[in-house]
């Protein structure tokens, strides 16, 4: 198991989330591709790999993401990894506004350790919204916790997050690829236009 050393919940932070249309940068086609998939991540995640988990970091109400939700006082923030055949290649971050959370509790504090992407696809409650993407630096919280995952960063890691919509009300997930997913998701597409 990992040692996190000095990290702790939550591990997610404040970002510039821009529209795919507004990044300057050029990214690599296969992680283009992952990042702006439209249909569940998890799913594409399952399809890698033997098996699958998620391994919770932390959960509970917070305050401190109310910029995300300007009109909300708290939010249910829950932290993920999702790891295939036992290597962690995403960090996953739910931010549920607390009216959504008292209209769903039931159904997000049973996850435990399922993915929430089952959740959201399996259902027609909620509805898939934009995609945005961010850039995060070597010294960012969550290329911190990457090292301490014991996968080296030497360039930033890339992320998206995605709004779901439950009636008037909406969730955000973000996601952000760990240096293992990235060579993976390489490999993964060089095998396929060799194929």
């Amino acid at each position: 198991m990992p040692t996190f050393n000095t990290l702790r919940f939550p591990y997610g932070e404040e970002i510039n989330w821009l529209s795919p249309v507004n990044v300057t940068e050029t990214l690599a086609p296969s992680l283009n591709t992952w990042l702006m998939a439209p249909d569940s991540l998890t799913q594409k995640l399952k399809d890698q790999c033997q098996h699958f988990e998620v391994k919770v970091l932390g959960e509970g109400m917070m305050t401190s993401c109310v910029g995300e939700f300007p009109q909300q006082q708290k939010v249910w923030v829950r932290e993920v990894l999702l790891c295939l055949d036992g290597e962690p290649w995403v960090f996953a971050r739910t931010l549920i506004p607390q009216q959504l959370m008292s209209k769903k509790q039931a159904d997000f504090l049973a996850l435990g350790s399922k993915p929430l992407g089952e959740l959201l696809f399996t259902t027609n409650e909620f509805i898939p919204g934009k995609i945005e993407i961010a850039k995060f630096s070597l010294s960012s919280k969550l290329a911190a916790l990457a090292t301490s995952l014991h996968q080296e960063v030497n360039e930033p890691l890339w992320g998206r997050r995605r709004y779901f919509h439950f009636h008037s009300e909406e969730l955000i997930v973000s996601e952000v690829f760990l240096p293992t997913a990235k060579d993976n998701i390489f490999k993964i597409s060089q095998k396929q236009a060799a194929s």
